[in-house]
């Protein structure tokens, strides 16, 4: 018999347990500055959201270039935070994908990390 699948929640928890221990790395909203919208759960590094669920779905910052070749690849989609426009440097990783989430939530860091900027 085959262990199930983990759900998509317990997979993103799964990255705020490895990532988070961190200490530039927190998760959701600051305390004393709570919000809603727009990556109001999401995880951030020095304030800034690089990670997030949404709608049980993997969404990650990463340099346009990348996200031009995981959508090429058929990995995901750019992401659209229901505006009616993608935006460039967000991707949502398909459910049928076969990327790991961790891999591409530490690459989303550390694009985070240099500033947002593509090596």
């Amino acid at each position: 018999m085959t262990e199930p699948s983990p759900t998509p929640e317990q997979r993103y928890t799964a990255i705020v347990e490895a990532l988070g221990a961190s200490p530039d790395v927190t998760e959701g909203a600051e305390p004393d500055r709570p919000r809603r919208g727009f990556g109001s759960s999401g995880l951030k590094a020095g304030g800034r959201i690089f990670a997030m669920l949404v709608r049980g779905r993997l969404v990650v910052k990463l340099p346009r270039q990348r996200v031009d070749e995981l959508v090429a690849a058929g990995h995901g989609e750019r992401f659209d935070a229901n505006r009616g426009r993608p935006m460039k440097e967000w991707f949502v990783l398909a459910p049928t994908s076969a990327l790991e989430w961790l891999p591409l939530a530490d690459e989303a860091l550390e694009f985070l990390r240099r500033g947002g900027r593509a090596r």
